[in-house]
Protein backbone atom coordinates (compact mmCIF):
# COMPACT_ATOMS: atom_id res chain seq x y z
CA UNK A 1 0.00 0.00 0.00
CA UNK A 2 1.31 3.47 -1.05
CA UNK A 3 1.31 6.71 1.14
CA UNK A 4 -1.73 7.79 -0.95
CA UNK A 5 -3.62 4.44 -0.25
CA UNK A 6 -2.48 4.66 3.62
CA UNK A 7 -3.64 8.04 3.78
CA UNK A 8 -7.16 7.06 2.18
CA UNK A 9 -7.52 4.33 4.09
CA UNK A 10 -6.58 6.09 7.20
CA UNK A 11 -8.74 9.22 6.96
CA UNK A 12 -12.03 6.28 5.89
CA UNK A 13 -10.85 4.44 9.61
CA UNK A 14 -11.28 7.95 11.60
CA UNK A 15 -14.40 9.03 9.84
CA UNK A 16 -16.34 5.92 10.41
CA UNK A 17 -15.29 6.19 13.95
CA UNK A 18 -15.48 9.91 14.57
CA UNK A 19 -17.64 11.43 11.66
CA UNK A 20 -16.07 13.81 9.32
CA UNK A 21 -15.91 17.26 11.08
CA UNK A 22 -14.24 16.22 14.16
CA UNK A 23 -11.11 15.06 11.89
CA UNK A 24 -8.66 17.40 10.83
CA UNK A 25 -5.82 17.04 8.67
CA UNK A 26 -3.54 17.00 11.65
CA UNK A 27 -5.11 13.96 13.43
CA UNK A 28 -4.74 11.81 9.97
CA UNK A 29 -0.84 12.95 10.19
CA UNK A 30 -0.71 12.29 13.69
CA UNK A 31 -2.28 8.67 13.18
CA UNK A 32 0.03 7.69 9.90
CA UNK A 33 3.34 9.37 11.52
CA UNK A 34 3.90 11.83 8.75
CA UNK A 35 4.28 15.47 7.89
CA UNK A 36 1.11 18.02 6.86
CA UNK A 37 3.74 18.63 3.90
CA UNK A 38 3.11 14.88 2.95
CA UNK A 39 -0.40 14.84 3.63
CA UNK A 40 -0.36 18.07 1.31
CA UNK A 41 1.87 16.78 -1.75
CA UNK A 42 -1.03 13.72 -2.59
CA UNK A 43 -4.41 15.83 -1.78
CA UNK A 44 -5.29 19.75 -2.23
CA UNK A 45 -7.48 19.57 0.79
CA UNK A 46 -9.53 17.87 2.92
CA UNK A 47 -12.69 18.10 0.71
CA UNK A 48 -10.57 16.63 -1.69
CA UNK A 49 -9.60 13.69 0.98
CA UNK A 50 -13.27 13.53 1.63
CA UNK A 51 -14.22 13.03 -1.86
CA UNK A 52 -11.37 10.17 -3.02
CA UNK A 53 -12.74 8.09 0.62
CA UNK A 54 -16.11 7.88 -0.13
CA UNK A 55 -15.40 6.86 -3.93
CA UNK A 56 -13.80 4.04 -2.42
CA UNK A 57 -16.17 3.17 -0.23
CA UNK A 58 -18.32 3.37 -2.26
CA UNK A 59 -16.49 0.97 -4.95
CA UNK A 60 -16.49 -1.56 -1.83
CA UNK A 61 -19.89 -1.21 -1.15
CA UNK A 62 -21.11 -1.82 -4.49
CA UNK A 63 -19.10 -4.78 -4.74
CA UNK A 64 -20.05 -6.21 -1.79
CA UNK A 65 -24.06 -5.30 -2.17
CA UNK A 66 -23.40 -7.44 -5.60
CA UNK A 67 -22.10 -10.16 -3.70
CA UNK A 68 -25.09 -10.63 -1.77
CA UNK A 69 -26.93 -11.31 -4.96
CA UNK A 70 -25.27 -13.64 -7.31
CA UNK A 71 -24.63 -16.51 -4.75
CA UNK A 72 -28.24 -16.18 -2.81
CA UNK A 73 -30.74 -18.92 -3.07
CA UNK A 74 -33.85 -16.87 -3.86
CA UNK A 75 -35.14 -13.41 -3.37
CA UNK A 76 -35.05 -13.79 0.93
CA UNK A 77 -31.64 -15.43 1.24
CA UNK A 78 -30.48 -12.02 -0.73
CA UNK A 79 -31.59 -10.47 2.04
CA UNK A 80 -30.28 -12.16 4.90
CA UNK A 81 -26.75 -12.07 2.93
CA UNK A 82 -27.59 -8.10 3.10
CA UNK A 83 -28.28 -7.86 6.87
CA UNK A 84 -25.15 -9.82 7.60
CA UNK A 85 -23.26 -6.98 5.45
CA UNK A 86 -25.20 -4.20 7.13
CA UNK A 87 -24.37 -5.69 10.67
CA UNK A 88 -20.51 -5.41 9.54
CA UNK A 89 -20.90 -2.14 7.63
CA UNK A 90 -22.54 -0.25 10.23
CA UNK A 91 -21.48 -2.44 13.41
CA UNK A 92 -18.74 0.32 14.07
CA UNK A 93 -20.30 3.47 12.18
CA UNK A 94 -21.19 6.85 13.41
CA UNK A 95 -23.72 7.69 12.11
CA UNK A 96 -23.23 11.52 11.96
CA UNK A 97 -20.67 10.70 8.98
CA UNK A 98 -23.88 11.49 6.58
CA UNK A 99 -24.94 15.07 8.43
CA UNK A 100 -21.21 16.44 8.05
CA UNK A 101 -21.19 14.83 4.41
CA UNK A 102 -24.40 16.93 4.14
CA UNK A 103 -23.56 20.28 5.98
CA UNK A 104 -19.82 20.64 5.16
CA UNK A 105 -19.16 18.15 1.93
CA UNK A 106 -22.06 18.83 -0.17
CA UNK A 107 -20.29 17.70 -3.95
CA UNK A 108 -19.12 14.14 -1.96
CA UNK A 109 -22.66 13.93 -0.23
CA UNK A 110 -24.50 14.09 -3.86
CA UNK A 111 -21.87 11.37 -5.04
CA UNK A 112 -23.70 9.48 -2.20
CA UNK A 113 -27.00 10.53 -3.38
CA UNK A 114 -26.07 9.50 -6.95
CA UNK A 115 -25.28 6.13 -5.43
CA UNK A 116 -28.59 5.35 -2.93
CA UNK A 117 -30.46 6.34 -5.58
CA UNK A 118 -29.55 4.64 -8.54
CA UNK A 119 -27.46 1.61 -7.82
CA UNK A 120 -29.04 0.43 -4.36
CA UNK A 121 -32.54 1.46 -6.14
CA UNK A 122 -31.94 -0.74 -8.83
CA UNK A 123 -30.80 -3.55 -5.92
CA UNK A 124 -33.99 -3.12 -3.90
CA UNK A 125 -35.99 -2.80 -7.31
CA UNK A 126 -34.20 -5.94 -8.38
CA UNK A 127 -34.69 -8.07 -5.10
CA UNK A 128 -38.74 -6.87 -5.14
CA UNK A 129 -39.32 -8.21 -8.53
CA UNK A 130 -37.20 -11.23 -7.96
CA UNK A 131 -39.54 -12.16 -5.01
CA UNK A 132 -42.42 -11.47 -7.05
CA UNK A 133 -41.61 -14.14 -9.61
CA UNK A 134 -40.51 -16.78 -6.95
CA UNK A 135 -43.78 -16.30 -5.15
CA UNK A 136 -42.24 -15.21 -2.00
CA UNK A 137 -42.99 -11.90 -1.66
CA UNK A 138 -47.33 -10.66 -2.63
CA UNK A 139 -47.82 -10.23 -6.40
CA UNK A 140 -49.88 -6.87 -5.86
CA UNK A 141 -46.63 -4.86 -4.84
CA UNK A 142 -45.75 -1.81 -6.09
CA UNK A 143 -42.12 -2.10 -7.01
CA UNK A 144 -40.74 1.24 -7.35
CA UNK A 145 -42.93 2.91 -4.46
CA UNK A 146 -41.79 0.12 -2.39
CA UNK A 147 -38.52 0.48 -3.24
CA UNK A 148 -38.05 4.05 -3.00
CA UNK A 149 -39.92 3.76 0.70
CA UNK A 150 -36.82 1.19 1.72
CA UNK A 151 -34.27 4.08 0.64
CA UNK A 152 -35.74 6.52 2.53
CA UNK A 153 -36.19 4.01 5.78
CA UNK A 154 -32.80 2.93 5.33
CA UNK A 155 -31.68 6.79 5.93
CA UNK A 156 -34.66 6.93 8.99
CA UNK A 157 -31.66 4.86 10.96
CA UNK A 158 -29.31 7.69 10.79
CA UNK A 159 -31.40 10.28 12.21
CA UNK A 160 -29.70 10.92 15.83
CA UNK A 161 -33.16 12.69 16.62
CA UNK A 162 -34.66 9.94 16.22
CA UNK A 163 -31.97 7.01 16.97
CA UNK A 164 -29.79 8.91 19.10
CA UNK A 165 -26.22 7.35 19.77
CA UNK A 166 -26.49 7.19 23.43
CA UNK A 167 -29.47 4.53 22.98
CA UNK A 168 -29.70 3.33 19.77
CA UNK A 169 -26.97 1.02 17.82
CA UNK A 170 -27.10 1.97 13.85
CA UNK A 171 -27.12 -1.40 12.72
CA UNK A 172 -29.42 -2.79 15.13
CA UNK A 173 -32.13 -0.24 14.04
CA UNK A 174 -31.29 -0.78 10.27
CA UNK A 175 -31.75 -4.86 11.24
CA UNK A 176 -34.72 -4.25 12.79
CA UNK A 177 -35.88 -1.58 9.91
CA UNK A 178 -35.20 -4.09 7.13
CA UNK A 179 -37.04 -7.32 8.90
CA UNK A 180 -40.33 -5.07 9.34
CA UNK A 181 -40.05 -3.93 5.54
CA UNK A 182 -39.50 -7.47 4.64
CA UNK A 183 -42.38 -9.54 6.62
CA UNK A 184 -44.73 -6.79 5.00
CA UNK A 185 -43.87 -7.64 1.15
CA UNK A 186 -44.25 -11.88 1.92
CA UNK A 187 -46.72 -13.99 0.72
CA UNK A 188 -47.69 -16.96 3.39
CA UNK A 189 -44.70 -19.25 1.45
CA UNK A 190 -42.44 -16.27 1.85
CA UNK A 191 -43.31 -15.90 5.71
CA UNK A 192 -42.11 -19.39 6.32
CA UNK A 193 -39.02 -19.00 4.22
CA UNK A 194 -38.16 -15.94 6.82
CA UNK A 195 -38.98 -17.87 9.36
CA UNK A 196 -36.77 -20.74 8.38
CA UNK A 197 -33.95 -18.29 7.76
CA UNK A 198 -34.45 -16.78 11.28
CA UNK A 199 -34.12 -19.42 12.74
CA UNK A 200 -31.13 -20.71 10.66
CA UNK A 201 -29.14 -17.80 11.30
CA UNK A 202 -30.06 -17.85 15.32
CA UNK A 203 -28.62 -21.35 15.32
CA UNK A 204 -25.74 -20.46 13.81
CA UNK A 205 -25.05 -17.20 15.42
CA UNK A 206 -25.17 -19.23 18.82
CA UNK A 207 -22.65 -21.79 17.65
Amino acid sequence: MDIRERIIDQAKSLFMRLGIRSVSMDDICSQLGISKKTIYQHFKDKDELVDLVLQAEIAVMQKEAIGCCLPSKDAIDEIFNTMQLITKQLGNMNPVILVDLHKYHFTSFQQFMQHKNTFLMEIISQNLRRGIVEGYYREDLQVEILAKYRLESMMLAFNMDIFPTSRYNLAEVSIAIIENFLYGLATEKGFKLIEAYKQNSISNHAK
